[in-house]
């Protein structure tokens, strides 16, 4: 019975988490990456390594600017009296 309930609830909780998609895990960034190297290294395209490599840094880079704006907002909300 106990096992019964266990394998129930495992299989509602990895559906409940299959419905939960972002960018970072729909895996266009990496998609995007592979398809952007592939042009590089076939010299279809002359960027420079740091807009290939751009799908993969670029969303981290927003998280962290929201982060910041997050927090200076924070600090400057608890500063005032």
């Amino acid at each position: 019975m106990v096992t019964m309930l266990g394998c129930i609830f495992v299989q509602q909780n990895n559906m409940s988490k299959e419905n939960q998609t972002t960018v970072f895990n729909s895996g266009l960034p990496v998609l995007l990456f592979i398809v952007f190297l592939i042009l590089k290294l076939t010299d279809n395209i002359d960027w420079s390594w740091w807009w290939v490599t751009s799908p993969l840094w670029i969303p981290l880079a927003l998280v962290a600017l929201i982060a910041l704006i997050i927090g200076i907002v924070a600090i400057i909300a608890y500063k005032k009296p």
